[in-house]
């Protein structure tokens, strides 16, 4: 009689929970949301979560506030949405980098870059450009790997700093190539592309939108995309795929993710809010041709499977580069 009673009782408890959860969820947002960065207000993860937060917060009735947290490779701002209560109120911007190379270069971190996340939607994907200093000489990877494998450990690249995306493309590149060129890192595009423009560097994967004065001036020159498609944004520039290095595509990802425990009818909610934001033919449109990225949109199962293949590939690539930060 007792076990019955017991059982009794913990059905009561879980459909009383099951209840406020629901009425919770209903409910939501009641409250604005914040979506952290894990980025300076600079770039191009600022800008795609300004535009997300603009567009959602006319979706959900509720502002969405940017609150840019940068520092640590990511880790600061990454940290503090980890130990966020699991209530939908607050979210990551999370990136390939935060949730793939970061880990893979800095294993022992204080949360779980998947685990300790709901993944709501992986909103973009897009290209870095693998731009040259015209003044080298070099209109596509062939003459650039050629010109390697002459004077190897001799053509500088950049980067906006150790472990970003652009340093893994390029040994990325130098792998399947068998080449050897020597990484300098840079704290920012923004200093990089002054380097690259006085020929302190001759080479660097870099975002659209940094370079495009320079692409327009003629005195740089994008001799390919890293993603396996050509981008909008010029599709007379090939992707490296196309240029002799078959099954090379490595994407700038951007999505957004809640702390783990954040109940499903929340995250439901939140992926259908940003599904319809980004889907907005004007919030497509404005992604496409001022940034390149594409619009994914993905189901929270989808984008967890997309960490966890980033991760991977990532964790073995620093491996083989021998790549760590203490």
């Amino acid at each position: 009689m007792v076990f019955y009673l017991n059982h009794a009782k913990s059905m009561i408890l879980a459909s009383a929970l099951a209840f406020s959860v629901a009425s919770f969820a209903q409910g939501f947002p009641a409250k604005p949301i914040k979506l952290v960065v894990p980025y300076a207000q600079t770039g191009l993860p600022d800008v795609v979560a300004r535009m997300l937060a603009q567009g959602l917060s006319g979706e959900i009735g509720q502002p969405m506030v940017v609150d840019n947290r940068p520092g640590g490779n990511t880790i600061i701002g990454t940290q503090l949405v980890a130990k966020a209560a699991p209530d939908g109120y607050t979210l990551l911007l999370s990136s390939t980098n935060s949730y793939a190379i970061t880990p893979a270069v800095m294993p022992k971190l204080p949360y779980d870059p998947i685990n300790d996340f709901a993944a709501i939607t992986q909103a973009v994907r897009g290209p870095l450009f693998l731009v040259v200093n015209s003044d080298l000489g070099v209109g596509s990877v062939q003459e650039l790997v050629a010109l390697a494998r002459s004077k190897p450990g001799l053509i500088n690249y950049g980067s906006p700093g150790n472990a970003s995306l652009h340093q893994l493309c390029m040994e990325s590149l130098k792998l399947m190539a068998k080449v050897d060129l020597t990484h300098i890192p840079y704290k920012g595009a923004i200093q990089a592309i002054p380097a690259l423009l006085s020929n302190e560097i001759s080479a660097m994967f870099i975002a659209y939108d940094a370079a495009a004065p320079h692409l327009k001036s003629g005195r740089l020159r994008a001799i390919a995309v890293s993603t396996g498609r050509r981008s909008t944004l010029s599709k007379d520039v090939p992707t490296i795929a196309e240029s002799g290095l078959s099954g090379f595509d490595i994407a700038s990802i951007i999505g957004v993710s809640a702390p783990a425990g954040t109940p499903r009818l929340i995250i439901d909610r939140l992926f259908t809010s940003m599904s319809r934001t980004l889907k907005n033919p004007e919030m497509e449109s404005r992604l496409g041709q001022n940034l390149g990225m594409e619009v994914v949109a993905s189901t929270p199962e989808q984008y967890t499977e997309r960490m966890v293949t980033d991760r991977a590939y990532f964790a073995r690539l620093a491996k083989d580069i021998n790549l760590k930060i203490d």
